[in-house]
């Protein structure tokens, strides 16, 4: 187990007096939790000897730990006595549109917290390196803590749309430009992003409203309860940004089609132009092509020329107003 605990094992105790430390995982076995402290174990791709040896050192229910052990991805909360269970998905992804879920099982008991995931977490990290240097964490129960870390999670996924919509200010200033490109794959990766998005939120409700509900945990204090509450409160906002996220590629499609109308009415115009011109010429070719004797034809190359030169003067002047009126 040693070998597997320093790659995969980090524990940390906190102190509400002050006196926060990391610990070995050989050490939790022998550890005696006082009411002022929390105790964090998080586990990076376990194996199942880790797993059951931690569990059972922290007294944690046999049940909780298979519950762990399943290679589930969906979101579950599950309750054994004093110890519940909860999975949540992360989401991460560095561009808004190459979305990855991240499982994390987070374990719960008396002062203490174990959580479980086989890739890094970034907001794990972030947290650990955050408290490294001391904090008031040990004054939190550990319902709180899990409160915490799932509010964490569900900062992934407000992070994950503000990229998304960055890629949608991307998209519509691109459908905006002068020369367009060929803008549909980009429109189909955005909606594809936005569809799970979605589906990877939405199975979490039914987690986020049952740690609320007061059933849950009737004998917790009034200050876990109102995290919880608050909880999915954020929940329901995210998922109302999530929802947003879909409407804002609803709203690029119908820029590109209103977009894709108006260039195509530009060059109808254009076309129309182009055929009052040539057909304006036509005429006054025609008239000058009609048999009949004047003077005017009787003056040879004089005469070819001045009606060229008459014809390009129509033309010219035809664009000139044209231009003029912005007609293109």
């Amino acid at each position: 187990m040693a070998r597997s605990s320093v790659n995969s094992c980090r524990a940390r105790l906190f102190d509400a007096h002050g006196d926060d430390r990391s610990l070995s995982c050989e050490d939790l076995a022998a550890l005696r939790l006082q009411d002022h402290q929390l105790l964090w174990v998080d586990l990076e791709a376990p194996g199942k000897a880790e797993l059951d040896t931690v569990c059972a050192a922290l007294g944690i229910p046999r049940q909780a730990v298979a519950e762990t052990a399943a290679a589930a991805t969906t979101p579950c909360l599950r309750k054994f006595g004093d110890c519940f269970c909860v999975r949540v998905v992360a989401v991460s992804g560095n561009d808004g549109l190459a979305l990855q879920g991240q499982v994390l099982t987070l374990l719960a008991t008396q002062n203490t917290v174990v959580s479980v995931h086989d890739k890094p977490v970034p907001f794990v990290d972030s947290l650990r390196q955050r408290e490294a240097a001391g904090s008031d964490i040990g004054g939190l129960s550990a319902e709180s803590f899990v409160a915490a870390l799932l509010d964490w999670h569900l900062t992934t996924y407000f992070d994950a749309v503000a990229d998304f919509e960055m890629a949608v200010e991307r998209l519509e200033v691109g459908i905006l430009a002068e020369l367009q490109r060929d803008l549909l794959p980009e429109l189909r990766r955005l909606r594809k992003a936005a569809s799970r998005l979605r589906r990877m939120l939405a199975p979490h409700r039914a987690v986020f409203s049952a740690l609320s509900r007061p059933d849950f945990r009737p004998t917790e204090t009034a200050a876990a309860n109102a995290h919880f509450a608050a909880l999915d409160t954020r929940y329901e906002r995210a998922m109302d940004v999530v929802e947003n996220a879909r409407d804002l590629v609803v709203g690029s499609f119908e820029l590109l089609s209103s977009q894709t109308a108006l260039r195509t009415n530009a060059a109808m115009r254009l076309l129309s132009f182009i055929a009052v011109v040539v057909g304006t010429l036509a005429v006054v070719a025609g008239i000058l092509g009609m048999n009949f004797d004047a003077p005017f034809f009787r003056t040879q190359a004089a005469g070819f020329w001045t009606a060229v030169a008459a014809m390009a003067a129509i033309a010219a002047g035809l664009i000139a107003t044209a231009r003029f009126r912005r007609w293109f």
